[in-house]
C-alpha cells in the first residue's frame, strides 16, 4: 500500500494543508464572499479580481518561469484586473464626458423640479446621446478586451506562423516570445 493512500496520511495531509488554505482564502475572499448574491454578477467579479491579483502577485515574486514570458502574463493579468475595477466602478459615462465634453446641467434634488420643466435643445439632446453611445462603446470594448485576454490567443496561428518558417529561420529567432502576448488564463499557472 503506498503511504498517501493511507487513511492517516489523507488525515494528516488534510489538517496540515487543506485546512489552512481553506481558512487563508475564506479571508482572502472575505470582501467577494460578501458581497456575492445570486442575482448580481459583481461578487463574481470580486472573486475574479482577488484571485486574478493573487495569481499575478505569485508569479512575479515566486515564479519560476523565464522572466520573458513570466512577465508578458503578469502584465495582461495586470490588464485583466484593472477592466475588472473600471467594470465595478461603472465610471464609462465619466470617461466619455472627458472625452466628448461634460453633459448638459446636472442635477440635485433641489434643481429637480426646474430640470423636469425644462427640456433640452436639439443641441443638448444630440450630445447627451453621444456621450452615453460613447459610454456603452468604452464598455463593450473592455469586456471584450477582458474575454480576448482570459480565452488568450490561438495556438494553432503560431503552428501555421511556424511551418511556414524554414529550419535557419526558425533557429535564429525566439518566434515563440514574439508571438505570445501573455494571454490566456489556461497559461497563468508557474
Amino acid at each position: 500500500m503506498r503511504l498517501r493512500s493511507t487513511w492517516w496520511y489523507k488525515t494528516y495531509d488534510h489538517l496540515c494543508y487543506d485546512l489552512p488554505n481553506f481558512f487563508k482564502n475564506v479571508w482572502r475572499f472575505r470582501k467577494a464572499l460578501t458581497h456575492h448574491r445570486w442575482w448580481d454578477y459583481r461578487g463574481t467579479l470580486l472573486f475574479m479580481e482577488t484571485s486574478l491579483s493573487h495569481i499575478a502577485d505569485g508569479l512575479k515574486t515566486k515564479g519560476t518561469e523565464v522572466e520573458i514570458s513570466r512577465l508578458k502574463k503578469v502584465q495582461k493579468i495586470h490588464r485583466a484586473v484593472e477592466i475588472i475595477r473600471n467594470i465595478q466602478e461603472g465610471d464609462y459615462i465619466d470617461r466619455a464626458e472627458a472625452e466628448l465634453g461634460p453633459l448638459p446641467e446636472t442635477t440635485t434634488m433641489s434643481d429637480l423640479l426646474t430640470v423636469l420643466q425644462r427640456e433640452d435643445t436639439l443641441e443638448e439632446k444630440t450630445h447627451r446621446s453621444r456621450v452615453y453611445n460613447r459610454a456603452d462603446e468604452l464598455e463593450e470594448k473592455e469586456w471584450l478586451e477582458l474575454w480576448s485576454i482570459l480565452r488568450g490567443q490561438n495556438h494553432t496561428a503560431y503552428m501555421m506562423l511556424t511551418d511556414r518558417l524554414t529550419q535557419e529561420e526558425r533557429e535564429q529567432k525566439d518566434h515563440w516570445n514574439e508571438w505570445y502576448d501573455g494571454s490566456g488564463l489556461r497559461g497563468w499557472w508557474d
